[in-house]
């Protein structure tokens, strides 16, 4: 293995040297940190009906998904990206599909094999990472999907046989996540995964069996709990449907537990204003577009718009040099591209470069005001979350005019328009 993870304190190490220390305009404040992203359909698949997911204008394939990743991570690397968190069960189409009608699950029933299909190609990402020089956060339970283990034997037992192999092929690059927000209830079916007392209890067991490997436990976003977080070689929390007040709090509760560990918030959103928030506070954030980057078949590359932007925020914290936008341009009406619509439905929101400076955001179809948003991420149908929305309920059509309107804080008004293609694919 050429990349070697180590903690030391609350920052992390690759290969005895703090992350991003190589890196010649880095405020030192932000050494050992690991920005990273959320990729957790990096080795999807759907044993049920893969066929569904030939869509977005691309067709489905499990190990093409697989090595589109693979071949996107150098793109990402570049920006200052060095941790991405890849599941064994995935994650849910949060759009479109209901992931109780999904297996994508690589355990037995007893947890005592994994499907080699599974491990094969998690073991591609891994090495992949490794030779970039990124480390894999490879999380182990999904939600409804643990719903094929059957019974808290079974899932300690799972515990122990991904521990085993994680530790067998030698991997020094990842961190393993024992679930991914255990306190959300669908994990009720297995009490040892949805109490604290048995996450503390899973995360012995894979520290045992890993042979050393840090480990860690998230919850859903504002959780904490000082159990896990003392249990845990890496304390795990998320941003998501925390304002920017909120997730400062959680993160001063994290930052409590003595002595001092490293906390990575490895999902939020792609609300890219906690970025700032997450690097003044000395800790890791993790961005999570969970409609480009968690709908199969994703589009692994950094896509114009959120994506984009983000890596752009990213690269400019870390001092990475990158050419300056013009006002007009940091800002992107997102999900109007020709591919990014399902059964009719699209989901519409303004991307921009600086969130934080933004008051509000009108949205316009042909001329008409069909909605306003004032909270970052600017979503056109918002449920009162930083990561879900509606679809917009009416069909649109080629051709179509749209636009937003962005009142700056500064009193500055910004408009940016689209026209939908010819090429709209249903």
């Amino acid at each position: 293995m050429k990349t070697t993870l180590r903690i030391q304190s609350d920052r992390f190490l690759i290969n005895d040297a703090l992350v991003y220390s190589e890196l010649p305009h880095v405020p030192s404040a932000y050494h050992g940190l690991l920005l990273n992203a959320r990729m957790i359909q990096g080795i999807f698949d759907d044993a049920q009906a893969p066929e569904r997911f030939c869509r977005y204008g691309k067709n489905f394939d499990a190990v093409q998904n697989t090595e589109e990743l693979i071949a996107a991570l150098p793109q990402w690397y570049q920006y200052g990206l060095r941790a991405v968190t890849v599941g064994f069960q995935g994650g849910g189409p949060c759009f479109t599909i209901d992931n109780e009608t999904i297996d994508n699950n690589p355990y037995s029933p007893d947890g005592t094999v994994i499907s080699p299909a599974y491990l094969e190609r998690m073991e591609k990402i891994i090495r992949a990472a490794d030779a970039l020089g990124m480390v894999v956060i490879v999380s182990l339970f999904y939600g409804s999907q643990t719903r094929f283990l059957q019974d808290d034997k079974a899932v300690m037992q799972a515990v122990k046989t991904a521990a085993n192999w994680l530790r067998d092929q030698g991997f020094t690059n990842i961190i393993l996540e024992i679930a991914n927000e255990h306190d959300i209830v669908c994990y009720q079916r297995h009490p040892i995964l949805y109490t604290e007392k048995g996450i503390v209890t899973l995360i012995e067991i894979a520290q045992r069996e890993s042979g050393g490997i840090p480990v860690g436990c998230s919850g859903t976003g504002g959780y904490f709990d000082f159990d896990i977080a003392n249990a845990s070689d890496v304390i795990l929390i998320h941003g998501n449907d925390q304002s920017r007040q909120q997730f400062y709090n959680l993160i001063q509760k994290a930052k409590a537990v003595v002595p001092q560990k490293p906390i990575i918030c490895n999902e939020d959103s792609q609300a890219i204003s906690r970025l700032a928030v997450a690097m003044r506070e000395g800790i890791s954030w993790g961005y999570y577009n969970n409609m480009t980057k968690q709908e199969p078949p994703v589009y692994w590359e950094i896509t114009k718009g959120e994506d984009e932007f983000f890596c752009m925020r990213m690269a400019e914290l870390l001092g990475i040099q990158r050419p300056k936008l013009p006002l007009k341009e940091q800002f992107y009406l997102q999900g109007l591209e020709a591919q990014m619509v399902y059964e009719g439905k699209r989901w519409i929101r303004l991307a921009s470069l600086y969130p934080e400076k933004i008051d509000y955001v009108e949205f316009y179809r042909e001329g008409q005001l069909v909605g306003r948003a004032y909270d970052d991420p600017f979503m056109l149908n918002s449920i009162g979350s930083n990561w879900l929305q509606k679809p917009f309920p009416e069909k649109l059509f080629p051709g179509e005019s749209w636009s937003a309107k962005v009142y700056l804080t500064d009193g500055t008004v910004v408009e940016t328009n689209t026209v939908l293609s010819e090429k709209t694919q249903e």
